[in-house]
This record gives structure tokens, sequence and C-alpha cells, in this order.
């Protein structure tokens, strides 16, 4: 016997670019890779701060839609920034998309994120 997991991918989000995967469900909790704000019908990156929080917020509505599971599933997020100062621009599309309770979450500021990109964010989610 194999340890049990289930290799999550769809083609309602960026392809995995990389050796990793989209995402992993595991006992119903799903660990979804970062996404940054590419549009996967063009695999280009959306230009501007807000325009790529959208977009990753697609990509991961995408994720999402493909487990049958919505954002009122996410537990935690965790958003990579390359400028600490666009902070509050971050919480204003948050709420956006998330209203209270609030998943948990994390945010911190990185010196680079792939493909040029200004912002990640990733996200578990879990049914039950």
């Amino acid at each position: 016997m194999g340890f049990n997991k289930n290799i999550i991918e769809t083609d309602l989000a960026p392809a995995a670019v990389g050796t990793y995967s989209q995402g992993v469900e595991h006992n119903g909790t799903y660990f979804f890779s970062g996404q940054i704000g590419i549009d996967p019908k063009t695999s280009q990156l959306v230009e501007g701060f807000e325009a790529q929080i959208k977009q990753i917020m697609r990509n991961i509505d995408g994720l999402l839609e493909s487990c049958s599971i919505t954002r009122e599933h996410i537990i935690k997020t965790s958003i990579f920034v390359t400028d600490l100062d666009k902070f509050n621009l971050v919480n204003e599309e948050y709420v956006k998309y998330f209203s209270e309770p609030y998943p948990a979450r994390s945010c911190v500021e990185v010196p680079n994120l792939p493909k040029g990109a200004v912002v990640e964010i990733e996200v578990i989610a879990a049914k039950g």
C-alpha cells in the first residue's frame, strides 16, 4: 500500500511549469501550489499589482472549482510580495474575495518571484 494522495491537475489554472503539482489532496485537505498572475489561456503574466492579484484569485477559484470546493473551504493563505509597502493593496483586494471569519494568513516580502511576478498566493483548503 502506498501513501494515499491525489494529484490535482486542471486547465482552469496555469499548468505547473516545474517539478511540482498544481495541488495535492490528502484525506480531504487540499494543498495548492502558489499562484502568480498568469492567465491560463495565454500563459502570460498580467501587468500590474492589482491585476495580478485578480488573476491569482481567478486561478485559485479554478483550482477550487476543479475539486468541487469554494473559497469558504480555504483555511490558510500564504502571500508573498516583492514590496511589503503594497500590503495595504493586498488587504484592499483580499476583502473582495474573503469575508469573516477570514482564513489564517501569513504575508512575507521576498526579493523575487517566478516570471517577474510581484505577488504570489498559495492556499490550503479542507472539506469537512
